[in-house]
């Protein structure tokens, strides 16, 4: 029996991602998108998607958008240094007021013991969740490749890529990858359940920077720095002052194995391997 499938945050990178997904595995009508604005909807509807309405911080339009959904996507808030939790416990009692049947939630990975500041906010909303009743999915999903490969730039022209991670491992996977799985767990006979999402090969950034070297014909080596100093650096870059700090954090925690993970359960829900980060790590560099 086919379930209507409400996925929020349906025009951001990641939510994007999960309806193409979803479209390439279920009927359209299955499928619905809750979006903030109007020009966001355009291209969901030219697919064929019914768009509906809601933010985070209006109660209202997400219980108005919930009606007659039978499963919710909830994509976490990309307002980072907001009280995202709070924005979260919002889309969780329309869900549960209107009598959803199953949310899935974008965690983090190892999101009950991880120590980084952004774990902070995606642990609130599990403990939400786990208060509400509802059924649920933990979608942990590990770092992105896409962010490693977003610093490109700065260090082909420096000659270095900075960070403060030391020897530490990471394991990500491409948004599309993570998407997929989200949209398998959507579908899926059984979806409750913890799922800590990462890609199944890790590597430390002075491995990534040595595979940059190599694909380019560039020297660029890794520059590790204390956290704080990495923290000025993406200040002096422009960054906002919340942001540098969670990129620093990130970065230096980690260090300490918080950013490693195993491929397993992503592998088990895509039925493959997550994208090879070399191979990512090329398309960005061109």
């Amino acid at each position: 029996m086919s379930k209507k499938i409400l996925v929020t945050g349906a025009s951001g990178q990641l939510g994007a991602l999960v309806v193409e997904s979803l479209l390439a595995k279920t009927a359209v009508a299955d499928i619905v998108a809750l979006v903030r604005r109007e020009e966001s909807a355009a291209p969901l509807r030219d697919k064929g998607v019914e768009v509906r309405f809601g933010d985070y911080e209006d109660a209202g339009s997400l219980s108005a958008a919930m009606r007659g959904i039978d499963r919710v996507l909830l994509i976490s808030s990309s307002e980072v240094g907001k009280d995202r939790a709070a924005q979260h416990a919002a889309v969780i009692d329309a869900a549960r007021a209107e009598g959803v049947e199953l949310i899935a939630y974008t965690s983090i990975l190892h999101a009950d013991r991880s120590p980084l500041w952004l774990a902070q906010d995606h642990l609130a909303t599990e403990t939400l969740l786990a208060a509400s009743g509802l059924p649920t999915a933990l979608l942990r999903n590990g770092w992105y490749t896409e962010n490693l490969t977003a610093g490109l730039a700065p260090a082909l022209e420096h000659g270095a890529l900075i960070g403060a991670s030391g020897e530490g491992r990471y394991s990500p996977a491409t948004r599309a990858d993570y998407a997929e799985a989200a949209a398998a767990v959507m579908l899926s006979d059984s979806p409750v359940g913890v799922y800590e999402l990462a890609g199944g090969d890790s590597f430390s950034m002075a491995e990534f920077a040595a595979e940059v070297s190599a694909v380019t014909g560039k020297n660029v080596g890794y520059a590790d720095m204390p956290e704080a100093a990495l923290k000025q650096v993406y200040v002096d870059a422009g960054l906002p002052q919340v942001v540098a700090h969670m990129l620093a954090d990130s970065s230096a925690h980690a260090a300490s194995g918080a950013l490693e993970g195993s491929g397993a359960d992503l592998e088990a829900l895509i039925g493959r391997k997550a994208t090879d980060w070399r191979q990512t790590l090329r398309a960005a560099l061109g």
